[in-house]
């Protein structure tokens, strides 16, 4: 299996062309190309008194079809100048409230990037049709449906505008990214995991084999784990004969002296079959919440610690995003945490993974909102009923830590009254 092949590898590739700005602009430019270059055969295929029947062409002559199409384009490429520097501002001020773990969030707004490429592409289309207005003795040629959808792309491009206006302004609410952010952490947990409790139990586990005197393989380049193609590494293990130990987890950092993978082979095992181990281990330089649950939690964690600093001290949001807190860890506490094993279609151990640990995130993300409560009682108590819910929630789990927790801030409610 080739690193090229690997469904994870392809999903990341996605991710990164969906968090760009030149992606979906690059295609509806491409798209306008191709839409002036129809437009204009069209129009050469159509005899001059076709033109009758569509009421809504404008039928100009060459110096009116190229006044036309030159206001058009050079509205489209200022307003397109102004919507990239309204979207700069919007990045910075998001920067600066948030914090930069959230510029991801906006660069993947395909609103922007819908906005971004209608001007673009009715910029370029203006330009490739305005090439081919003649209006010179003897060669006379005028694409009046071409500059007609010319013109149905410049009331587009208002709509767009009107749109983008609210758009921007409704983005950079609490509310809304909130609500956005909460939104991934579903999926995230949807996708990490898909059993409720009560369904049916897995296998017994059973006792690893020791993997220390095993293969190692490590990664090709320093950053972070994205994901992990678990299906493709079961795979890999089936037909190889391994029993693989993933050390590297989603979220964690890793250089070129740490390891990806530890594995116990029956057989010899080519560097080709290394490199298509590796293959399966996306590495990054920045964190991403597919399947990296811990950082979809912090980032909610991290707008409520920036609320709660003495610079911006705006309790209020901290309480909103206790609230989105306490959504995602009860979903997460009504789901059954996975084996750490994973077995063949005979049953062979091929894979052992930890999971993440339901208790080690909710401590994680309540402390680290608790510690910068200070004495709020608000927020404390806050904190506290979204423990209460979350405990509830969790019944049948391990639940001593978040106990402790609990009654820490219940002390300090009551300390504080």
């Amino acid at each position: 299996m080739h690193a090229f092949l690997s469904v994870t590898r392809l999903l990341s590739i996605w991710e990164r062309l969906r968090g760009s700005f030149w992606f979906l602009p690059s295609l509806m430019a491409a798209g306008a190309v191709i839409l002036s270059f129809a437009a204009v055969q069209l129009d050469a295929a159509m005899e001059a008194d076709a033109y009758g029947r569509f009421e809504f062409i404008y039928l100009f002559g060459p110096e009116g079809a190229r006044a036309i199409l030159s206001a058009v384009a050079t509205s489209m490429i200022t307003v397109a100048g102004l919507t990239f520097s309204i979207t700069m501002l919007t990045l910075q001020l998001a920067s600066s409230q948030f914090g930069p773990r959230l510029l991801r969030n906006f660069m993947r707004d395909r609103g922007n990037q819908l906005v971004l490429g209608t001007f673009i592409s009715t910029f370029v289309y203006c330009l490739l049709v305005l090439r081919t207005v003649k209006g010179v003795e003897g060669s006379s040629f005028v694409p009046h449906l071409a500059v007609a959808i010319g013109v149905v792309l410049a009331v587009a491009g208002l709509a767009v505008l009107i749109y983008f206006i609210h758009h921007t302004a409704s983005s950079i609410r609490i509310e809304t990214l909130l609500a956005s952010l909460a939104d991934e952490t579903a999926a995230t947990i949807d996708r990490l995991f898909p059993e409720r409790l009560g369904d049916e139990q897995p296998e017994t586990d059973v006792q690893p084999p020791d993997f220390r005197p095993g293969l190692i393989v490590w990664p090709q380049t320093s950053g972070y784990v994205q994901s992990v193609d678990s299906a493709a590494l079961l795979r890999l293990a089936t037909e190889e004969d391994l029993i693989i130990s993933v050390v590297a987890k989603p979220g964690k950092f890793v250089t070129e002296r740490d390891p990806l993978l530890r594995i116990v082979a029956t057989n010899a095992t080519g560097e080709d079959k290394l490199d298509a181990l590796r293959s399966t281990v996306i590495v990054g330089i920045e964190r991403t919440p597919y399947q990296d649950l811990d950082f979809s939690i912090r980032r909610v964690v991290e707008i409520a610690q920036r609320a709660l600093s003495p610079g911006i001290n705006d309790p209020t949001t901290a309480l909103y995003c206790i609230d989105r807190l306490r959504e995602a860890l009860v979903r997460l506490a009504e789901r059954r945490t996975p084996s750490s094993y994973r077995h063949d279609d005979d049953g062979r151990l091929r894979i052992v993974a930890e999971p993440v640990s339901f208790e080690a995130v909710a401590v994680g993300a309540f402390g680290a909102v608790a510690l910068y409560a200070g004495t709020d009682s608000d927020v404390l108590n806050g904190l506290a009923s979204a423990l209460d819910a979350v405990i509830a929630a969790a019944e049948g789990k391990d639940r001593a830590r978040l106990l402790g927790l609990r009654r820490s801030l219940r002390q300090r409610v009551c300390d504080e009254s």
